[in-house]
This record gives structure tokens, sequence and C-alpha cells, in this order.
């Protein structure tokens, strides 16, 4: 067991900008098991070893699907770290992956973490405002991109990138690579330099050191850059696996995008390779892919959003695919409603699993074993004993069981800082380095979370505050509506007015009288019902499938 600094690396890993958890917490930490381990770059050898022949990685397109066992990937991560370390790349540098479910991207993540080099996680539908940020921001050396992903050719961003960024030296293409190094091409010179040699730099990467950079999940400002390290990301992966209950016998479906937390670690590809299930990377979560999938690879456990599990959910109710192998379908990065919650065992003959976390670290899961109550009306609770949690007022004071606060937590996974953030993190974490998470939770008497909006997604009408997340709870609830946002409009007289954004189900129709109706029929308050409605054919959404109300506000105007 490698066991290094615990308050930060003195090897390249030690990028300026990144806050360590203090000393004391390190050793804590290390002491009662949550680090441990070698680099995530080494893994693959492990697995390798432990589950060789066994199904690693399916991939591509339904007709022709790529396959590699555990020995195969870990082969193919090796010769891929050949490949990039004979560009030049090494320890420390800071790699842009731009990727989209493929091979490829799961190769590339462990190459780059092999050489101790440092993957940036960028999600498929960035464009060159947030890229162009991005690369600045981790100070990228090189940039990996597909050469086009459904319908957009990445190459044409990827000039625009470098003319940008001087700093970034290197554009690396999965595909018809053009004018640009292709990701196969190295990998088969780096194949042929190690010569069935293991590959990786001079010096092993401290454990406790940064492995990655993730991108934080937010619809306000630019995006920000999560350092994680090897030991909590591997716990954070590893524990959400057992939590999970999933072993050698699982296919774990990557659904969304696998450059996001969610897909990527609770537990996700990095959990699932761990205890040697199969992860079948889908090219796009739309149910005509995903049921074929599902039925041909017998699924046993995938990860959604609300939006997308509405969507499968209502597609499943009049396809009837064959989801029978399909145990768990969690639902996380945004509240679940308890009527979706509810149909989703029916119709897709799965349990349901509340995830409710951030890229910065906390997880909180609902149990398999908590029943329907729990499970369809809560958020879960914390994964770790270590998880310290505060639910505060607007004054940092601790507020009475079962009252909404914000959610402040620290423990062994959460971060300490964002990266190169200083001035921000001064207001994002407490002096004694409880996140501030933004938050609006209460605690049930049985343990469990549950989210009640956003602090700044709390519209104050006339004095009165109005949870929009609980407003679309309701707004969801009516049978003409499909989709649903609520935001806040100026009004002179109240200050903001509530304004109700939706999508009509097919051929439904609906006016703001019969809402406020329905509305008051399910005993909300006066002051909860929407001034204005708007129908909308479709709400912009997050790379992550979050609504995006700050593209929704700028539509609005």
């Amino acid at each position: 067991m490698i066991r290094r600094s615990l308050t930060g690396p003195a090897s390249p890993t030690a990028v300026d900008g990144w806050v360590p958890w203090p000393a004391e917490f390190g050793r804590r930490y290390a002491a009662e098991g949550y680090w441990q381990g070698e680099p995530l770059g080494e893994r693959p050898r492990d697995w390798a070893r432990r589950f060789g022949p066994a199904t690693a990685l399916v991939a591509g397109p339904p007709t022709q699907p790529v396959r590699l066992s555990y020995a195969e990937l870990d082969r193919a991560v090796d010769d891929l770290a050949a490949g990039l370390a004979g560009l030049g790349l090494a320890a420390g540098d800071r790699v842009l992956i731009h990727l989209p479910n493929r091979i490829e991207f799961v190769t590339l993540l462990f190459a780059l973490l092999r050489l101790g080099a440092i993957p940036v996680l960028a999600l498929p539908a960035h464009r060159r405002v947030e890229i162009e940020h991005l690369a600045r921001l981790s100070g990228a050396v090189a940039y990996a991109i597909p050469d086009k992903h459904e319908g957009f050719d990445h190459r044409a961003l990827a000039r625009e990138i470098v003319a940008a960024v001087p700093a970034v030296r290197h554009v690396l293409v999965a595909g018809d690579a053009g004018p640009f190094p292709g990701i196969d091409a190295l990998a088969a010179a780096g194949a042929a330099a190690r010569a069935g040699r293991p590959v990786g730099p001079a010096a092993p990467p401290d454990p406790a050191g940064v492995a990655l950079l993730l991108i934080s999940g937010g619809t306000t400002g630019k995006p920000k850059l999560i350092p994680r390290t090897h030991w909590d990301y591997a716990y954070n992966a590893s524990a959400s696996a057992g939590l999970c209950g999933l072993t050698g016998e699982d296919v774990y479906l990557v659904a969304l995008p696998a450059a996001h937390n969610f897909p990527l670690a609770c537990p996700g590809v990095l959990g699932a390779l761990g205890v040697g299930a199969t992860v079948v990377l889908a090219p796009s979560p739309s149910p005509e892919t995903v049921f074929e999938l599902i039925a041909r690879e017998r699924v046993t456990v995938t990860a959604l959003v609300p939006a997308l599990a509405r969507l499968w959910v209502t597609a499943a109710a009049w396809e009837r695919p064959d989801t029978v192998s399909l145990r768990l379908l969690q639902v996380g990065g945004a509240r679940l409603d308890a009527e979706l919650a509810r149909r989703i065992r029916p119709t897709l003959g799965a349990t349901v699993q509340q995830v409710f976390g951030m890229a910065e670290g906390l997880l909180n899961f609902t149990r398999l074993d908590d029943g329907d109550e729990i499970a369809c009306t809560t958020q879960g609770r914390p994964l770790a004993a270590a998880d310290e949690i505060r639910i505060v007022d607007r004054d940092g004071a601790d507020v009475a069981a079962g009252t909404v606060g914000e959610l402040w937590t620290r423990g062994p996974y959460t971060v300490r800082g964002y990266y190169r953030a200083a001035e921000h993190n001064a207001t994002a974490f407490s002096p004694d380095g409880f996140y501030r998470t933004g938050d609006l939770v209460r605690l049930t008497a049985s343990g469990n979370l549950v989210v009640e909006g956003r602090i700044k997604d709390v519209i104050n009408r006339g004095g009165e505050n109005v949870s929009a997340t609980e407003l679309e709870e309701h707004l969801l609830t009516h049978p003409a509506v499909a989709q649903a946002a609520v935001v806040a409009a100026a009004d002179e007289q109240v200050g903001e007015s509530v304004r109700a954004v939706i999508v009509t189900a097919p051929g439904a129709a609906v006016t703001l009288r019969a809402l406020k109706a329905h509305l008051r029929e399910r005993g909300l308050a006066r002051f909860m019902l929407p001034d204005l409605l708007t129908v909308v054919d479709e709400l912009p959404l997050t790379p992550v499938g979050k609504i995006d109300k700050r593209e929704l506000r700028r539509r609005l105007g």
C-alpha cells in the first residue's frame, strides 16, 4: 500500500490553486480507512489480475459493439500511456477531455492517470465559451475530442481553441483525426515503443494528491474546477458500489455523459470496474437506444436525471421494452418528484434509488431496503459515517430538526476548495472547512434529507418565499404538464412575481386559471400560485440534464 503525504504531495500533482485537507483530517481519514490503496492509474492493473478475461467495457454502435476484457483494458491503457509519453505529456500536465461515451474516454482517462497527468473532464455539450474558459483556467496543454459528435465537428472547435489558448499544444482525436494526432495511432505507437513493458512515471503519483479535475454542475456563472484526489475519489466510487450492492454479476449502463460525477463514480464506471462488473457505454440516453442496450446486454443498474427518468417511464408505458434484468435505477442531479418515483418500479421493474450529491463531494443515497415511502419521498442520507452535515439559517446558526435551512458539509471525499478560485472559496467554504452547498434541505425523523430547493432558487414574492422546486413538483401533477420550471419575473408591486414555464403533454393544453385551480385543490397557499404562465416547446437543459434556468431566463428576456 502506498502511503505518503496526507496534506498534499511534493510531486507535480501539487498543482497551484489546490486547497488540501488539513493534516489532522488527513491522518484521521487514513486511520479510519477512508483513504487507502494505490493511485487511480494503477487500479486497472489490479483489476486485470483479478478479473482478467471478464468483460470490462462494451461500447460502439449496436450493430458492431466493441468489447474489452479487463486484461485488454489494462493493455490498452499502457499502450496509450506510452503513446502520450512519446508525445511529451508527463506527470502534472493537465489534459482537457471532451469526449462522449466511447471506449477512448475510459482508456484515455486511465492512461493520463497512469502517467500522473491530470484529466480535466469537460461535458459533451460544452462549446467554445466553456472549453476556452476551462482550458485557460486549468492550464491545459492538450485537448482530447471526438472527430464529430451528434453532427458537430469538434476538429473545427479544436482549431479555435489552439488559436485562442497558446498553452494547448496538442489536440488528440478519437476517430478521423484529420490534421491532428489520432488516439488510436498514439496507442499503436505506444504499443510498439513499450514492447510489453508496463508504463508509468519515474515516481508514482502521491495518492493523496490531485488525480483529476471535475466540472461544477451549477447553472450560474462559468464552470468551476473541482480537484479530486486519488484516495478520496476511489472511496467515492468503491463505497457507493458497496452501498448499491454491485458485484461482478452486474452490468452497469452509462446513459448520462461519463464525464459527469454521477455516472463516473457514484458508483458509475469506476465503482463498477472496481468489483468486476461490465460497463456499457450508451451513445445516447434516448429510450430507443437504451431500451435496446438494456435488453441485449442484460443491464442491471443505471443512473438518470429526473427529466430522463420521466422520458423513460413515459416511453416504456407504450413501448413495453424488455427491462426484466434491470434491478436498480438511480435518479439524481435534481429532486425526483414522488409521483414519478412511484411509477418507476411498476413501469420499468427496477428499485428506485434517489441520489442527492455533488461533484464537490457529499453523496446521499436512499438505501435499497428503505422501502417505497422513504425511497420516493426523500433524497437519502450520507454515504460515510465521517460525513459531517449542518443545516443552518442565513446567519450560519443550526436550525431546529425538521426546519428548512442551507446544507453545509465536510468529510473524507468533500473538497476544501475549488481549483484556482481563492476569492470564491472565501465565501463557498466556512473558516472551519464546511462546504456551503447552497442547497435548501430539511432532515426527516428517519434521518434522511429532503431537498427543498436552492438558496438562489427561491422567489421573494412580496415578502413571502416561494420555493421554485416545490411549486414545480406540484405543477407536474397536472396531467397536461410534461415539464415545468418556475422562475421569477420582475414586478413593480411585489418585487418578484412567479412565472411558471411548462411543456405540455402531447395533445394537451392548459390555462393559467386551470393550473391555479389544480394547485388550490392540492392545498397550496395563495402566495405559492403562479402569476404568469408561459408554454414552450422545450426547456433548455444543462449538459448534465438539469433545467438550465439561467438560459431560460435569457430566453424569456
